[in-house]
């Protein structure tokens, strides 16, 4: 048997999940889940049954269980088989049974229309392995700091599962791999600290480990076996092995261990935030099986580390979010206090540059630049500027590269190689702009990463020998320390802070108002012509409730308060018409405040939104609801769109979590509304909050784009503040900030 014919060329493209072979240590069949008719089976049978697996092709899966146990007519296996399908697979998993005086471990999963079951070696030292984990679990999680906890973790993975190395491999956001913790035998060389290119890992392959949290090669020297169809139909359908903990391996993979002188691996999943952080990798240079229970224990250490990094890593996100949050809110005091922007921006004790990590800023605002830290020469910052203008359209623009995007910047890379850009008005060429100086590194590559194959006798590129691992170090230049997500979002949160306080002195808002204006129009246009197609309407829907009230004493008391409510809530639509029309045809007309009691207009909104929209399995909580000063319509207005946007846009999740909650902050009270729905793409920024600006990831849900435009609209007349922070796919925070007096 061969594996087969895969290079360097397309490894990236190989269908790993549908291999068509086992590893050798194990043997498989697949029937029909409707009749449990054979329809595939490991060439390797005979090894478990005693027979060729062409016996048991077509046969029912009684007929096999009868052929590894004579004393019994294979039902009551069959019945283990299907109570395990219908039930918790991964609690039920695995069936011991005793085959020929040996016991085999029997996994049971589902694969589309197929029942499959491997059938691997057990051991039995469950018990014992159940103790360690628990004392395994207390000292990982000991660790003082994320370091302590990986090598705790990598040692004991080791003294679980006895293989000679045991690595903690990091993905960077390239792709590529960090061995950053390590125990092994005294006699090995260390890969602690060497970098292996992404191509080593190919995307589908990260994917699959984000489904098979554990994944065991045996003995990489070791020929695989075929998986026979049972006729033509089931061979072009080869057999999905997702699941399948005995899958065969990519011949890449395998030439690519073998290359490193291993000869057994182990890998075990860590997942942060959904996505693949990084891998317990284990290799033995020795053939070693490890037992289902094993894996079952060695993926739960993965899980309890998985969420450890999780945690900490959000814990010191937190932290560093928190502290660039107090120098932007004290910024943005001291804005207020002194009416000016430059000012407070280039304070000499604290200033712009702190609410990020950079080394330096320059602010271009009213024609003049102002530089604080270390920075480019002046005379290189209007050029920079012109190529923002010219070829940037986000509002925040962000490279550790800069020099590949803007060559020009090879000249000032010690001091600038990484910039975050800040429009203030990209018109005007107004822009905050964060520099970070050149980080020059000396990266150790197992193996030379831009050359990580050589051509064969045949033409074809192949993993070169052991010579392919060698230690090679690359000196990188014209790089910046990269720009993390707490420095992203602390940039966008000032700059809607910032912009804010620039609107509310409109005599030097130059341009805007001319777009502010075409806006109000726009919006004056469309609120006549919804209010005049819908007053008719809503006019007989009261009209007929209060007919059938009048012409109908008989009805029940529950008909009459529903037409009741009919009436009510007609005359509420009314009230909100003209409310909205007086405020569209006067826009700068003084609102009339009054102290709004939040958690019983809350608690109403919620109400009525779960009754209009219906949402299934929707988790909504509302919490902390401290009073505030506002108009209470336009207030009322505020919350229900984006109350309404959380349950519609988190309707696919399940569950559906919307949370309300209210603080009080200094002289602010905040209130948030969270969802874990779709997300949004902060490279948008702002223009979420333009008339009629939609995203390309809510074109399958109804909508106008209007109502982002008037909550903003409604929270600048209230001198409030309004922001968000999201991530696609991760779900959105919106902010309402509102003085409290």
């Amino acid at each position: 048997m061969s594996y087969p014919v895969v290079d360097l060329t397309n490894c990236d493209k190989e269908p790993i999940h549908i291999l068509g072979k086992v590893q050798s240590h194990a043997c498989l069949v697949a029937a029909d889940k409707d009749n449990f008719c054979i329809l595939y089976a490991s060439s390797n049978l005979e090894m478990l049954t005693g027979q060729s697996y062409d016996q048991f092709l077509n046969k029912k899966l009684e007929h096999f269980f009868s052929a590894l146990d004579q004393e019994d007519n294979g039902e009551s296996a069959l019945q283990v088989v299907k109570f395990v399908l219908r039930s918790d697979q991964d609690s039920l998993n695995p069936v011991r049974m005793n085959i020929g005086g040996h016991v085999f471990n029997m996994i049971v999963h589902a694969s589309g229309n197929y029942v499959v079951l491997e059938f691997e070696p057990s051991s039995s030292v469950d018990s014992e392995l159940q103790k360690y984990v628990g004392a395994s679990l207390s000292r990982i999680l000991e660790g003082r700091n994320l370091q302590e906890t990986l090598d705790s973790a990598a040692e004991q993975i080791r003294e679980l599962i006895g293989y000679d190395r045991v690595m903690i491999y990091k993905f960077w956001e390239d792709g590529h791999g960090e061995v950053v913790a390590e125990k092994k035998k005294d006699d090995l060389e260390p890969f602690l600290g060497l970098h292996y290119p992404a191509s080593d890992i190919p995307k589908q392959a990260r994917e699959l480990y984000k489904i098979n949290l554990t994944r065991v090669i045996a003995d990489v020297r070791s020929e695989p076996s075929d998986i026979i169809a049972h006729n033509d139909t089931t061979k072009g359908q080869p057999l999905d092995l997702t699941h399948a903990g005995s899958r065969a391996v990519s011949t890449i993979h395998i030439q690519y261990l073998r290359n490193m002188g291993v000869d057994a691996s182990f890998s075990v999943s860590l997942i942060a935030n959904d996505e693949l952080w990084g891998l317990i990798a284990c290799h033995n240079y020795s053939p070693r099986f490890i037992d289902y229970k094993a894996r079952q224990h060695a993926k739960l250490i993965g899980q309890v580390l998985s969420s450890s990094i999780q945690h900490r890593n959000s814990r010191e996100d937190k932290e560093i979010n928190l502290n660039f949050r107090n120098v932007a809110d004290d910024l943005i005091r001291k804005m207020h206090q002194d009416w000016s922007v430059a000012d407070a921006l280039i304070n000499p004790k604290k200033n712009v540059l702190n609410i990020t990590g950079a080394g330096g800023a320059a602010v271009i605002f009213e024609g003049r630049t102002h530089l604080t830290g270390t920075t480019p020469p002046k005379e290189a910052i209007g050029p920079l500027v012109q190529w923002l203008q010219a070829e940037v359209k986000q509002n925040v623009f962000y490279t550790s590269q800069l020099g590949e995007r803007y060559p020009v910047a090879g000249s000032f890379s010690e001091t600038g190689s990484g910039v975050m850009a800040c429009a203030i008005s990209r018109e005007l060429g107004e822009y905050i702009l964060f520099f970070k100086p050149e980080l020059i590194t000396t990266v150790n590559w197992a193996g030379n990463p831009e050359k990580p194959a050589e051509p064969g006798e045949d033409g074809i590129m192949k993993l070169s020998p052991r010579r392919s691992f060698d230690i090679w170090s690359k000196e990188v230049r014209g790089q910046s320390e990269a720009w993390s997500r707490a420095e992203l979002n602390s940039v966008f949160k000032f700059r809607e802070d910032l912009v804010h306080f620039i609107s509310l002195k409109a005599n030097e808002i130059r341009r805007l108002n001319a777009k502010l204006k075409e806006a109000y129009d726009e919006l004056d246009t469309f609120s006549f012509t919804i209010s005049h197609d819908l007053k008719t309407p809503i006019a007989s829907v009261k009209n007929y409730a209060e007919i059938l009230l009048e012409d109908n004493p008989g009805l029940s008391d529950q008909g009459k308060h529903f037409l009741s409510r009919i009436t009510k809530s007609a005359d509420k639509m009314n009230d909100l018409i003209r409310e909205v029309m007086g405020y569209s045809r006067v826009s700068r007309q003084v609102i009339s405040k009054q102290r709004i009691d939040m958690k019983l207009l809350l608690e109403e909104l919620g109400t009525e939104l779960v009754a209009a929209y219906k949402p299934k399995n929707l988790k909504l909580t509302i919490s902390g609801t401290p009073e505030i000063m506002g108009d209470k319509v336009m207030i009322s207005q505020v919350f229900t769109n984006l109350l309404s946007n959380a349950i519609k846009y988190s309707a696919k999740s399940d569950p559906s979590i919307v949370n309300v909650e209210g603080n009080e902050e200094g002289g602010q009270v905040v209130y948030s509304i969270s969802d874990n729905g779709i997300g949004i793409d902060m490279n948008f920024g702002t223009h979420i909050f333009e008339l009629f600006k939609r995203m390309d990831n809510v074109r399958d849900y109804e909508g106008s784009g209007v109502g982002l435009a008037i909550v903003k609209r409604i929270m600048e007349k209230h001198n409030a503040r309004i922001w968000y922070e999201s991530e696609p796919g991760n779900g959105t925070i919106f902010y309402l900030s509102f003085q409290r007096d």
